[in-house]
């Protein structure tokens, strides 16, 4: 549907989104459907949305009107088999009906609820590595060795230092530092604040290929988090590199 003479289509606004938020310029890589825009992932190329006009009567029992849809993928089948009972939903139209929907850009289905559904469609296509930088923010708990570090006195002069990144940490992350024997308890509450600093150290105890800045925000007592309470009330049993804490946990430390 030609976008000439209206004000900020559907279609239109879909398209600045998705440029404004993933930095996404559609591709037309059909010369006998140019108005076709595919949407893809900048680093894999990967298809998340397809943007088309069809006759609204192949898309089911409806009038023979000429719409916008907009093609987008789900790997939740279960959400998929429930959205396309909704109006404004439908099968994936030309595409894997298991895992693609179609979203019928009519005002039916609000904007702001089709720019989750492309949301949801970036997540479920992106790589491995975009899936790590686009994820919420985690919490973690991170070990740090005092015999290598004095970490018991390392917020006395900055509330921001550098540290070694662990993997899978990423800005915004929250990083509650487990200093080990003789302390063996979590001391501080840290946010991310940069990623990803190159840095190349290697000695027989330790290697460090990048590191992190992390900022600190609450201070714990030494004899509140203890190894043996992280064991006993929370299934903790080592803290030999960044994992993650169970949602109880979580909130004893936000306390």
């Amino acid at each position: 549907m030609s976008d000439a003479g209206q004000e900020e289509s559907l279609r239109t606004m879909i398209l600045k989104y998705v440029k404004k938020k993933y930095k996404t310029e559609p591709d037309y890589p059909w010369k006998r459907d140019p108005d076709s825009a595919v949407l893809r992932h900048e680093d894999t190329r990967k298809w998340y949305g397809l943007v088309l006009e069809v006759e609204k009567s192949r898309l089911g029992p409806f009038e023979r009107e000429v719409v916008d849809i907009i093609n987008v993928k789900t790997d939740d089948q279960m959400f998929h088999d429930m959205i396309i009972q909704q109006d404004g939903y439908l099968p994936g139209y030309h595409m894997n009906k298991q895992s693609w929907i179609t979203i019928l850009l009519d005002g039916t289905v609000p904007f702001e609820e089709v720019c989750g559904m492309i949301d949801a469609s970036y997540k479920a296509t992106a790589s491995a590595k975009e899936k790590q930088k686009i994820r919420p923010p985690k919490e973690w708990v991170i070990p740090a060795n005092p015999n290598y570090y004095d970490i018991e006195h390392a917020f006395d002069n900055a509330d921001e230092i550098d540290w070694k990144q662990g993997r899978g940490v990423r800005e915004k992350d929250t990083v509650y530092l487990y200093v080990a024997a003789p302390v063996s308890a979590i001391l501080y509450q840290c946010k991310v604040t940069k990623t990803d600093i190159p840095y190349n150290f290697q000695d027989e105890n330790l290697t460090i290929q990048s590191m992190m800045k992390i900022k600190l925000l609450k201070r714990y007592q030494p004899d509140r988090f203890t190894f043996d309470r992280l064991k006993q009330e929370y299934g903790i049993y080592a803290v030999r590199g960044p994992r993650g804490i169970p949602n109880s946990l979580s909130a004893a430390l936000k306390k």
